[in-house]
C-alpha cells in the first residue's frame, strides 16, 4: 500500500532523501560557529628598494569580539611574524611576538614604530603601487579560527613613519 500521494516507490525515496538533505542542512547551519566580525582598514606595505629582503606590514584591525592575531602570511615573503618595537635601555628594539591581543571594539593599530607584520626573505621588490596579499589568522575565545585575507597597497619607500588616516583601503 502506497501513501497518499505517493504513486511510486520513487517518488516515496526520493521524499525521505530531500528530508534527510534538508535536516542536515539544517543542523549544519545550527553547528555553524560564530565568528567575530573582523575589519582591516589603512592596510600598506612599505617600499623596498631592489636588494632589500624585508619591510613591514601596517594596518588598524577592529573586532567585535575579543579575539587573538595568531599569526600572518602572505606569497611574497617566506617569513612573516608579528613584530613589536619598544625603547630598551634607550634603544628602539624591534622583536617578535607570538600573537597579538585585539580587544573588542577598539581599533588596534599595526603601525610604524609600534607593533606591526614584519615580511622578510622577500621574493620580489616592493613597488609603489603594488597590492599584497596577507591572510591574517585570527583566534576567537572559543578556540575556533578564521582567515582573513587583506590586500595591502605597496606605498613609496619614503613613506612617512605615522599612518595617513586619509588613505583608505
Amino acid at each position: 500500500m502506497r501513501p497518499l500521494g505517493y504513486n511510486s516507490s520513487n517518488q516515496l525515496k526520493e521524499h525521505s532523501m530531500k528530508k534527510a538533505i534538508f535536516t542536515a542542512l539544517g543542523l549544519a547551519i545550527v553547528a555553524l560557529p560564530a565568528l567575530a566580525d573582523v575589519t582591516v582598514k589603512d592596510s600598506w606595505v612599505r617600499g623596498t628598494t631592489p636588494a632589500q629582503k624585508a619591510t613591514g606590514a601596517f594596518m588598524e584591525i577592529t573586532s567585535s569580539e575579543a579575539v587573538t592575531l595568531l599569526s600572518a602570511s602572505s606569497p611574497v615573503a617566506g617569513v612573516v611574524e608579528i613584530h613589536t618595537m619598544k625603547m630598551e635601555d634607550g634603544v628602539m628594539k624591534m622583536r617578535a611576538i607570538p600573537k597579538l591581543d585585539l580587544p573588542a571594539g577598539k581599533g588596534v593599530k599595526l603601525q610604524p614604530g609600534g607593533n606591526h607584520v614584519m615580511l622578510m626573505d622577500l621574493k620580489q621588490q616592493m613597488k609603489k603601487g603594488d597590492v599584497v596579499p596577507i591572510t591574517l589568522k585570527i583566534e576567537g575565545k572559543d578556540r575556533k579560527v578564521q582567515m582573513l585575507e587583506v590586500k595591502a597597497e605597496v606605498r613609496d619607500l619614503a613613506a612617512p613613519a605615522t599612518m595617513d588616516h586619509g588613505h583608505k583601503h
